[in-house]
């Protein structure tokens, strides 16, 4: 499949970062722009809302890797300000507080210290921060060395968080527009981005996601994606994680909310309901530049972990299953165990984790290593020992590569993926030495079922190539608007109808969000966008 048509119109993806080192989310979101540029011919600008100085350098190193692509931009908030007008809004200075830094090393009143931000010898912001570290007030400056923004976080009490005065400065410095909070200013920028024309946002930050809830424009199609578990621990008494309740109570603040697979989408609809708009998109793997072939050289006692080393992904478990299975296998004491784990990724466990390996011929931690992938056709099994997924994509790439998956079966991804003994592995949830065993049944396989089981998980993997991946955004898209449309006009008639007949004490102005019916008027029900 091949020239999937993409709606007409501009095409953003949202998130809040991109990492230095990044994970799945990051890296399905710049291959989904890459397929949406190369396969529908969509440019895609990738908007991020930091206030890191060196997004240019990231920008640049990306293109350098080959994985940010022609047709695929990064714009970030505060250095798309420094160079364009913010035309529109109002500037109130009775209400909203303006105290820009001055550049010293405290801030003159006793309420917190300095920090700087450079690119280069440019100074590109300042920070007033408390003892603690947290920040009270942060000034933004453009190239020239005037005042972009102040963002000042302490406006009811000084040096206590509490209130916000966010004032923009036009190019000379001065102010020309100021709000009560930051939403306002993301909200103007996405209209000034959009510049009224057909727009699709795909918001892929549970960071983001908040902010935006409910940003109706006639001409943009929002879609949040959910990448990881919505599901809080057991033990908590609300099924859904803190920092994913504000979104779930509003699911109906976007035009599309997209899950990755078919047992979290299920899930979340046992929770909040059936909702039209919730569909199911997984993410797309690249067609490799070239074919896996079954005769390329490939250690049957090779694996892999490719993860961040943090304790959501558990890599300790790798680690003592491999470590497991050799002892099963009979390794003893030899130089060159039969089993061997290459950890390929960094973070705050890996100090911890280095203190597991107590067989340092079976088991190396390589760090972080942007090709860390191309590692996977030599390998004989891939371990994901996760506690949750959204949708795990390094499955599907070993998969691709003829590389085994054996996973833990959480929610969400191994299960609609493996089908144990068959193209892969899938084993209880946190169970080492059941993790152990699938290593060691492997080891043991006869060649010919483990060339049969490779065989298969290739063509498991073929799914999720990037034109049918994108043509499922593309009927997604046209749907959400097709939706949009009709449930748009029906609710203005609904509202009409309903006003026809209440006394109202002034004009209903909810068109598009959730009505409630009182004694004698219709108001919007707070937090509620629909």
């Amino acid at each position: 499949m091949t020239g999937v048509r993409m709606p007409e119109g501009r095409h953003f993806a949202l998130t809040w970062s991109i990492p230095d080192t990044f994970g799945g989310m990051t890296d399905a979101l710049l291959r989904r722009s890459a397929a949406f540029h190369r396969i529908g011919g969509a440019t895609v600008d990738v908007l991020t809302f930091d206030a890191r100085p060196d997004t240019p350098e990231i920008e640049l190193e990306l293109r350098r890797r080959g994985v940010l692509v022609d047709g695929v931009r990064i714009t970030n908030l505060y250095d798309w300000l420094r160079t364009h007008p913010l035309p529109g809004g109002t500037l109130r200075l009775e209400r909203d507080v303006f105290t820009p830094l001055r550049a010293s090393d405290d801030a003159g009143d006793g309420t917190g210290a300095l920090e700087t931000r450079l690119r280069g010898d440019v100074v590109m912001s300042r920070s007033r921060v408390d003892a603690d570290g947290r920040t009270l007030q942060v000034d933004h400056y453009r190239a020239d060395g005037t005042l972009l923004l102040s963002d000042r976080r302490d406006t009811r009490l000084p040096g206590v968080i509490g209130g916000r005065s966010v004032v923009l400065c036009d190019a000379d410095g001065r102010p020309v527009r100021s709000w009560r909070g930051i939403r306002p200013l993301y909200r103007a920028w996405l209209d000034a981005l959009t510049e009224g024309r057909p727009s699709h946002l795909i918001i892929d930050s549970k960071t983001v996601a908040p902010l935006l809830i409910g940003y109706r424009r006639p001409h943009v199609v929002t879609a949040h994606v959910v990448h990881a578990s919505h599901r809080s621990a057991d033990s908590e008494p609300h099924p859904i994680r803190r920092s994913r309740r504000e979104v779930f109570e509003q699911l109906d603040g976007f035009d599309l909310v997209v899950l990755l697979s078919r047992r979290q989408r299920d899930d979340v609809e046992r929770i909040v309901g059936h909702h039209d708009h919730l569909t199911v998109i997984p993410n797309s793997r690249p067609l490799p530049s070239r074919a896996t072939s079954m005769d390329e050289p490939r250690d049957p006692g090779r694996g892999v972990v490719l993860a961040a080393l943090t304790r959501r992904k558990r890599v300790s478990h790798a680690i003592e299953a491999v470590q497991r299975a050799n002892a099963a296998l009979g390794a003893g004491s030899r130089a060159d165990p039969p089993v061997h784990l290459d950890v390929y990724g960094d973070g705050e466990s890996r100090t911890a984790l280095e203190r597991r390996i107590t067989d340092r011929a079976a088991v190396r931690l390589h760090g972080f290593q942007p090709d860390a992938r191309s590692r996977l056709p030599g390998a004989s099994f891939l371990l994901l020992t996760s506690h949750s997924e959204g949708f795990p994509l390094v499955l599907v790439e070993a998969m691709a590569a003829g590389c085994l998956p054996i996973a833990y079966d959480i929610p969400y991804g191994p299960a609609d993926l493996i089908r144990d003994g068959r193209n892969g592995f899938l084993v209880p949830a946190g169970d080492v030495e059941a993790l152990a065993g699938a290593i060691v049944r492997l080891q043991r396989m006869s060649p010919r079922r483990v060339a049969r089981m490779r065989a298969h998980a290739m063509r498991t993997a073929t799914r999720f190539d990037e034109a049918r991946v994108t043509q499922l955004w593309a009927q997604a898209f046209s749907q959400a608007a097709m939706r949009r449309a009709a449930h748009g006009s029906g609710r203005f008639r609904a509202i009409r109808s309903i006003a026809a007949k209440l006394p109202l004490p002034r004009p209903v102005r909810a068109f598009g969000a959730r009505l409630v019916v009182g004694a004698d008027r219709v108001f919007r029900a707070p937090g509620r966008v629909g």
